[in-house]
Order: structure tokens, then C-alpha cells, then sequence
């Protein structure tokens, strides 16, 4: 297996960052199969969106609704809402698996690979990308 590890900077505010770039470039020249996509962090994951049409922004406007920063969380050092940013993968999980055919990821054509990271207290997160060729 081939791996290797990104380190992404949000700024230390909630972000949707399109990985699809680096994503692409790992898998380039490695043949067919199967891309894992992994973010080490409680409070983050990864998802497949469409980026640059509104989708993103949406994403964020569920995301706020379903997890206030004013909510009664339980879980309660950090920032405001932070609770909510320890359950978000349970909704957006902290992983993904793509088939990767001809050293490509086999993505549709709106889909892009993103991170999402709505805590406000962690300005780097890291996401590994495995390759298992098959």
C-alpha cells in the first residue's frame, strides 16, 4: 500500500476545502484500485459535493442548522458549539474509499473530493491517502 499524508491550513475558521487536486495527482500513475481517503480528527471529515456552485455554502447552511454554535452540547471546552463540531462525523465521516481505474479516480463529473472542518480552534488538519492496488 502507498500512502501519504497532506496537511491541509483552514485559518482556524469552518472550511470546505477541495482536495480533488491533490487527490488526483497521489493516484496518477498507479493503475487501478482503490483510494482511502482518511482524516485523523475528531471534529472534521470528508466528503464528495459539488464545489464553486453554492453547494458548499449550502452544505455549511445544513450543517449550522443541524449543529448550532449556541447549542446546549454537553461536550463544552473549545469555542462556541464545539460540542456540535465532535458529532459532526458522525453525519460527515472522517473517511472515504474511491475505485481508482487507469491511475484516476473514478469521480462524476460535479463531484469533487472536499474536507469539511467547521472547528474554529484547529487552523491544520492532516488527511491521509492510501492507495491498495487491485
Amino acid at each position: 500500500m502507498d500512502t501519504r499524508v497532506i496537511e491541509v491550513r483552514t485559518g482556524g475558521r469552518p472550511a470546505v476545502v477541495d482536495l480533488t487536486s491533490q487527490v488526483a495527482e497521489f493516484c496518477h500513475s498507479r493503475g487501478d484500485g482503490l483510494l482511502s481517503v482518511f482524516t485523523p480528527h475528531s471534529t472534521c471529515g470528508l466528503a464528495l459535493i459539488e464545489v464553486g456552485a453554492g453547494s458548499d455554502r449550502d452544505l455549511w447552511t445544513v450543517l449550522e442548522r443541524v449543529f448550532p454554535r449556541k447549542g446546549d452540547w454537553l461536550h463544552r471546552h473549545g469555542s462556541p458549539g464545539h460540542g456540535g463540531d465532535h458529532v459532526m462525523p458522525a453525519l460527515v465521516s472522517p473517511s472515504l474509499v474511491l475505485p481508482v481505474l487507469d491511475g484516476r479516480p473514478t469521480l462524476g463529473i460535479w463531484q469533487s473530493v472536499v474536507l469539511v472542518d467547521p472547528n474554529r480552534d484547529n487552523p491544520v488538519r492532516r488527511v491521509r491517502l492510501s492507495f491498495l492496488s487491485g
